[in-house]
């Protein structure tokens, strides 16, 4: 009932502010669309789109890396003309392979910052996570917390849990790291985090706050819209969770707290080029942007859209100073050591 009644208020939400920003373009064009995203609040907006421009979203759902492979395998005979992934090191690596045309937008280079999509425009971050610590207020004191960096300190002995090194996620950060401090200590940065894990990896990021709550663990890494998704699930277990963890964004004083991007890329060889832009723009409309913020609780991209109240609770924050490509760039070496170092 929390997940129908939260629609319905965004559904009613976007009606209402789309009756004075979109005209009416009807006629009867489609577009392909590859995407990791899985949301509710996602197709409706698809639908919206329809409606409004007349131009119908084909979606064909799928893992990251098995569309990636998809658009490799169908080269010039793809449908897809639009491919969207939830990490920008994963749209990097879509870029490396040419799975991906540069395209140019006065209205993208509008409402997203420069940081948050490919200086050359094969793609754009339309959605924003961060990762950071959530902990238990019981075992953890606001004054224990810092940086990344500190996490490896033996006060942290068996307390730590987080994602696994298969984990887009765990990479996409060791890539931030190794971005910022260098292969050698990032590695030893790595080294430290495991020393102080208190289980092997395992779950997703719903599983590390449960893990806090249930005393394995004091402080997990997990990405911020998990939070807002828990407090509003239709699992009694996940809200208590939800409601006893407390968040800490890391790095404040530093480096400032990872940020990642759900994002999306006309594909090489796109059919329908024009309207796959115009879905672009349309995803990163204030609209758009403002239903992705309230239903599933991501940051915008837009900086004309504030975040969703919760969130806007939590306080603001300072984020890596880093053009999101780093990510991709060190992807693999990212993988590499953090297999090289135990983290399974």
């Amino acid at each position: 009932m929390r997940k129908i009644s939260m629609l319905m208020v965004i559904s009613s939400t976007i009606i209402l502010l789309t009756g004075c920003q979109f005209g009416n373009d009807q006629n009867e064009e489609s577009i392909t669309l590859y995407s990791e995203r899985h949301y509710d609040t996602d197709q409706m907006l698809y639908d919206l789109f329809e409606e409004t421009y007349g131009i119908q979203v084909n979606v064909i759902s799928d893992e990251a890396d098995k569309l990636i492979s998809r658009l490799q395998n169908e080269g010039s005979d793809t449908e897809a003309d639009l491919l969207m992934i939830a990490d920008a090191g994963r749209l990097e690596r879509a870029k490396s392979l040419d799975l991906f045309q540069s395209v140019e937008s006065e209205i993208l280079n509008e409402q997203i910052p420069e940081s948050y999509r490919d200086e050359q425009g094969f793609w754009y971050g339309l959605t924003k996570r961060a990762r950071v610590f959530v902990y238990h207020p019981d075992r953890v004191q606001i004054s224990d917390l810092s940086t990344y960096e500190d996490l490896t300190h033996p006060k942290w002995k068996g307390r730590i849990v987080t994602r696994s090194a298969t984990n887009i996620y765990t990479q996409s950060l060791m890539a931030s790291m190794i971005a910022i401090k260098g292969e050698q200590e990032a590695r030893l940065w790595a080294e430290g985090l495991v020393a102080n894990f208190a289980r092997d990896p395992q779950g997703n990021d719903r599983d590390q706050a449960k893990a806090v709550v249930s005393g394995i663990a004091d402080l997990a890494i997990m990405n911020t819209y998990y939070i807002g998704r828990m407090l509003h699930s239709s699992d009694p277990y996940e809200v208590e969770v939800a409601q006893t963890i407390r968040i800490f964004f890391p790095n404040q004083d530093t480096t400032g707290t990872h940020v990642n991007v759900s994002g999306a890329g006309v594909t090489k060889y796109a059919k329908n080029k024009e309207n796959a832009m115009k879905l672009l723009e349309f995803l990163s409309s204030e609209v758009a942007q403002r239903a992705f913020a309230d239903a599933n609780f991501e940051y915008p991209v837009n900086p004309d859209v504030a975040p969703n109240a919760l969130l806007s609770s939590w306080g603001t924050f300072v984020a890596q100073d880093m053009i999101l490509s780093n990510l991709g760039i060190h992807s693999s070496k990212a993988t590499l050591i953090l297999n090289e170092i135990g983290w399974k």
